[in-house]
């Protein structure tokens, strides 16, 4: 019986921490409401020739790459394909619904080594800072091909910050 006390000590702390954890996502989603829910892609964009697969790391608020976007299902990794088109980006993630970014939303292109929970290589990470809902957020990618990636988004999309 003394022997399982120390034991449940532990699984009591734990279970906390579970708690505390669940209660800080919750609350910074219920901070986060007045964020506007992603716009869905166009029905009638044509095919593009422009798709890169990668991974998406984060979205966050616009400079702060430690404050995570958790609402509209925002806030989980997930494998992603980008499309990039002459209207704007679609980006599709796994096991969340299609995202589009248009033209217009698009405040820049640009590269970063890190954002929070992820750190890579010097610029491994590709950057869209875009405006959703009227609120400035950066997405991250780590994309299979950022170079090409980064080529197509520069063309198609512009880079509105770089020519300023």
């Amino acid at each position: 019986m003394a022997k399982d006390i120390p034991l449940l000590i532990l699984v009591s702390l734990a279970l906390i921490l579970l708690a505390l954890m669940v209660f800080g996502w919750y609350s910074r989603k219920r901070r986060q409401a007045h964020i506007g829910a992603p716009v869905t892609p166009p029905a009638d964009l044509d095919p593009t020739e422009l798709r890169f697969s990668g991974k998406y790391v984060s979205t966050t608020v616009a400079g702060d790459q430690l404050n995570r976007i958790n609402v509209h299902g925002l806030g989980f990794r997930a494998n992603c394909l980008l499309e990039v088109h002459p209207e704007g980006i679609v980006i599709s993630r796994v096991g969340s619904p299609d995202l589009w970014v248009s033209r217009s939303n698009v405040r820049g292109i640009t590269r970063a080594t890190w954002t929070i929970d992820r750190v890579v290589e010097s610029n491994g990470l590709q950057v869209i800072e875009w405006n959703l809902d009227g609120t400035a957020v950066d997405s991250y990618f780590r994309m299979d091909d950022p170079e090409a990636c980064e080529r197509a988004l520069d063309s198609v999309v512009g880079n509105e910050r770089q020519s300023q």
